[in-house]
């Protein structure tokens, strides 16, 4: 059983990060309420499938998933803002791994149909997505075709009601659990790359959708391989334009994908916060763990890393908030740079706990484990390297 504490230390108003001038007034409002509402939330981690529908009710009924939709289908905003998205997870991820991810997938799992649907299919399932009534999910990532999503194999063959989608997916974050699933499938066999991938929505229920397998993770949460198996779709539930899906796909990574940054962020700036509580309290050598030099010296690195992160990932959800142009560079710098920068932090968390670091069960331990994944999934952290330094090399001539 894994119960997080429900006592993670809040936001408050003056907490040096939320002054950067990154952030409005409502957004500094946003990081206080989830705070505030994130640190009053204890769920039992027994039923992880259970644990994720509950935390979507609870996500849903406090409004905080309304960030992850526009206002026209029952969002808070006008559009989606990448900004209040990280602030959300940020500080859900501060108190609960699980929490940070019912939200994100709400947004990542809805956002082909928030961003390409049609008028129905957007005004009958985001306001149950806004709502906390309908669990989403994104189906890209299939058995060999991961960092390369372009070599999806998967299929989608034009029939006389629709289209007929058959193939597998696996590493599906939500799978077994949604209410939907956003598919990406080669609608032109011929084609090669990213070239000719389509996008639908596929209801759970459709005849043919199975779950082969689920998934166990190291730091649990819903995950399963599916299989297609001549799934008949609608027309209307085509996503966008024939041949649009890659790119489809990629707009949806690119408004979340600096978000991961934020939950990274979260995990870290949890615990510093937790290792300073040690370092003040842990006697050692006739003084605190905290008077040793090397300790001051961790620590002192850990706080200078937690801001680079933190910099970087506000910075892209800035960016994309408020410039025009690509997202691409900024959001994978941030991502890169804040997952691998909170692991390294959460490792000398660990450390300073000493033995007590590894013992099941404590916050650093959970932490420990739950940073592991954010640094391969929306992109592992060697193509973000590759996106970084390809789009230098393209900035400069």
């Amino acid at each position: 059983m894994d119960i997080p504490s429900a006592t993670a230390p809040r936001a408050e108003p003056g907490e040096p990060h939320l002054q950067w001038p990154f952030f409005d007034a409502s957004h500094r409002a946003l990081a206080l309420r989830v705070s505030e509402w994130a640190s009053a939330q204890t769920i039992d981690h027994a039923d992880t499938d259970a644990a994720c529908r509950e935390w979507v009710q609870r996500l849903g009924h406090a409004g905080l998933l309304q960030y992850c939709v526009p206002k026209m289908w029952g969002g808070a905003l006008e559009q989606i803002d990448s900004r209040s998205v990280c602030i959300l997870r940020e500080h859900l991820a501060m108190q609960d791994g699980l929490a940070d991810f019912s939200l994100a997938m709400q947004g990542i799992g809805s956002g082909p149909l928030t961003l390409a649907g049609s008028d129905a299919l957007r005004h009958e399932w985001l306001p149950k997505v806004a709502n906390g009534q309908a669990i989403a999910a994104f189906a890209l990532t299939e058995p060999d075709a991961g960092s390369d999503a372009a070599a999806i194999s998967s299929s989608a063959t034009r029939v006389h009601n629709g289209w007929e989608i058959s193939g597998t997916k696996t590493w599906i974050s939500n799978g077994g659990i949604a209410d939907f699933y956003c598919v990406f499938a080669r609608s032109d066999a011929a084609s090669r790359g990213a070239k000719g991938v389509s996008a639908f929505f596929v209801p759970a229920n459709t005849p043919g959708l199975t779950v082969v397998e689920r998934l166990n993770v190291m730091a649990p949460h819903p995950l399963a391989t599916l299989r297609f198996d001549r799934c008949t779709v609608p027309e209307t539930f085509m996503l966008g334009e024939e041949g649009d899906g890659f790119k489809l796909a990629m707009r949806t990574l690119d408004i979340f994908r600096m978000s991961v940054a934020a939950a990274a962020t979260g995990f870290a700036r949890r615990a510093l916060r937790e290792t300073l509580s040690q370092a003040n309290s842990r006697a050692m050598f006739g003084s605190s763990l905290g008077a040793q030099p090397l300790a001051q010296a961790m620590i002192g690195d850990m706080a200078t890393e937690l801001d680079s992160a933190a910099l970087l990932t506000y910075r892209a959800a800035w960016f994309r908030d408020t410039q025009e142009g690509r997202v691409t560079t900024v959001a994978a710098m941030a991502k890169l740079a804040a997952t691998e920068l909170a692991q390294r932090i959460i490792d000398r968390a660990v450390q300073l706990h000493g033995g007590k670091g590894v013992r099941t069960g404590e916050t650093v331990e959970r932490l420990y484990r739950e940073i592991r994944a954010l640094r391969i999934y929306e992109g592992a952290s060697e193509v973000q390297r590759l996106l970084v330094g390809r789009e230098t090399l393209r900035a400069q001539f």
